[in-house]
């Protein structure tokens, strides 16, 4: 970058000659004045009268005037004060020259209307030259000064100005980044309902199956797709867990909770995979409590995500080892595998979103490479650490995590409230409204098993016509649906007579926190997501019938 305090650029100006100007009347004094004058550093311009110096003082700039007093016409007095009333050229230094205005008054005269020096005639060349010399190298000084300010200013504006574009472009990135991110969780919300939806008929189907008793291959069959659907919801729940992660937008129900209890959640959530892949889960943990301080639902979710991890990169036939143990105020738990390792250049960013050990063509284990980061995150979130040790590949792998013990004593536990058996409930009317219609087939045929009269129908408005004929006990009503969305249809149905009393459900694939505040706010009493968790739609109905059987 030039610097204009010391570039020969920004001081040329200051390197040329200067202007200086000599008025008298007499062309033979300007010749002696030239004589006197002549240096390669000075420029002099001559002018004979007055009016030919005002014309040269507009159009270029002097270093010093050297003006005669006594001219004709316009003396040298009016001159000066004419050039000091011009703020362009009022700090012009002038010399009087005079053969003679030499009285005291005349001198006073002179230095009032704005001259520097006062010389008489003849002057001596040596005095005016060296008059005039400071001057010349004053002006060039200042012109010197002055072109600086002006490159410092022009950079000063020159910075300002790039700094200005480059805020400008930061402010622009990060919005762009900003609506990036926004876009992602929309598709990311987006992309989930749109999986669940087709997933919920699956997952109805494969419960009519069960429920009607198949054996053999079609019992293999339905145990294989119900696997299958229920890893795919894995899957989305994971992504979304992750996208609300991200926003700040997960909320941790904390509860003082033994560990034991957790781990159990997720080694039971896990089992089927161990099974299948024949591993030998081997489990060591403290026999005293280990209270803390937890989600429990979600602490189960990060330990599930690190044995599922362990049993889809352990060969079959491994060994996975659950150890917990406590250190100071915190407790322990590693899951060692003797699976196929990780490199150690990948043990930093095993945990960044979408790592896999595997590349894309000989991956062949599954999963999106999300679960380890979800789990880092939900950790993070309770205050702790998790950590990955690996001596590299085909030499098993252990991660590690550290939670603070919880402060105080659990405590007692409220007994547990048993469920209604679903064999011993009222028969409900139930509408089902959804536009899917293998999704309204299955569920209708699924609660038709289970002893329920069912009715169901494909919008909203069509569900608002029918609940006024059907009068239904429990109503599932879809969110997207033509003709009327399900929060309209909702209201709609709240209005009817008797509709204060019925129960209502929306059922479906968007399951975000303020799609459940949106459902609530439009007078849903529950939320559910697709694919259905038939244990929990079966809860729900035996709840409701057994109310209403008491109400009878």
């Amino acid at each position: 970058m030039r610097n204009p305090l010391t570039d020969d650029t920004a001081l040329l100006d200051a390197a040329g000659p200067v202007n200086i100007l000599i008025v008298d009347d007499e062309p033979k004094n300007l010749t002696v004045l030239e004589s006197v004058l002549n240096d390669p550093d000075y420029r002099l311009v001559r002018a004979l009268s007055g009016d030919q110096a005002l014309l040269a003082l507009m159009a270029q700039e002097f270093a010093v005037l050297v003006l005669d007093v006594r001219m004709p016409g316009m003396t040298g007095f009016e001159l000066a004060q004419l050039v000091k009333e011009r703020k362009r050229t009022a700090r012009i230094p002038i010399i009087f020259l005079t053969a003679y205005y030499n009285e005291d008054q005349h001198i006073l005269e002179g230095y009032g209307s704005g001259a520097v020096d006062y010389l008489h005639k003849p002057v001596n060349p040596s005095v005016l030259r060296s008059k005039v010399a400071v001057f010349a190298e004053l002006h060039k000084k200042r012109r010197a000064l002055e072109g600086a300010n002006r490159a410092l200013k022009d950079l000063n504006e020159s910075l300002d100005r790039r700094v200005t574009e480059r805020t400008t472009a930061l402010l622009e990135s990060e919005a762009r980044l900003l609506e990036a991110n926004r876009r992602k969780d929309e598709f990311l919300a987006t992309l989930a309902h749109e999986l669940r939806n087709p997933l919920a008929p699956v997952r109805n189907a494969v419960e009519v199956l069960r429920l009607r008793g198949v054996e053999g291959e079609m019992k293999w069959a339905s145990e294989l797709i119900d696997r299958q659907v229920r890893a795919m919801s894995r899957l989305i729940d994971d992504l979304m867990d992750v996208s609300r992660i991200n926003q700040g937008r997960i909320e941790l129900r904390r509860e003082v909770v033994d560990l034991h209890e957790v781990l159990a959640d997720a080694i039971e959530t896990t089992r089927p995979l161990m099974e299948e892949s024949k591993h030998r889960l081997d489990v060591h943990l403290p026999a005293h409590p280990l209270q803390v301080n937890v989600d429990r639902t979600r602490m189960a979710q990060a330990f599930m995500n690190l044995l599922n991890n362990a049993a889809k990169y352990t060969d079959q036939g491994g060994v996975i080892e659950l150890r917990a143990s406590v250190n100071a105020n915190k407790v322990l738990v590693t899951v060692k595998d003797s699976g196929i390792g990780i490199p150690t250049d990948h043990l930093e960013s095993v945990f960044e979103m979408f790592s896999q050990v595997e590349t894309a063509l000989t991956r062949s284990r599954g999963g999106l490479g999300i679960g380890l980061s979800l789990t880092q995150r939900l950790v993070q979130m309770h205050g702790g650490r998790v950590s990955a040790r690996s001596a590299g590949m085909a030499t098993g792998s252990e991660f590690e995590v550290e939670l603070p013990l919880a402060a105080e004593q659990r405590q007692a536990a409220a007994p547990a409230v048993e469920a209604p058996q679903p064999g011993n409930i009222s028969e409900l009317r139930v509408l089902i409204a959804d536009d899917n219609q293998d999704a309204a087939d299955t569920l209708s045929v699924l609660l038709g098993m289970m002893g329920h009269s069912v009715r169901y129908v494909n919008d909203g408005e069509a569900a608002v016509q029918v609940a006024q004929e059907f009068d239904p006990h429990l109503v599932l009503l879809d969110i997207g649906m033509p003709k009327l969305n399900g929060y309209e249809t909702c209201k709609q149905i709240r209005v009817l007579p008797g509709g204060t009393g019925r129960t209502l459900v929306a059922v479906t694939g968007w399951g975000q926190p303020e799609d459940r505040r949106t459902s609530k706010e439009a007078g849903f009493d529950h939320h559910l997501v697709k694919p259905l968790d038939l244990q929990a739609l079966s809860g729900l109905v035996a709840s409701l019938a057994q109310r209403t059987e008491q109400a009878q």
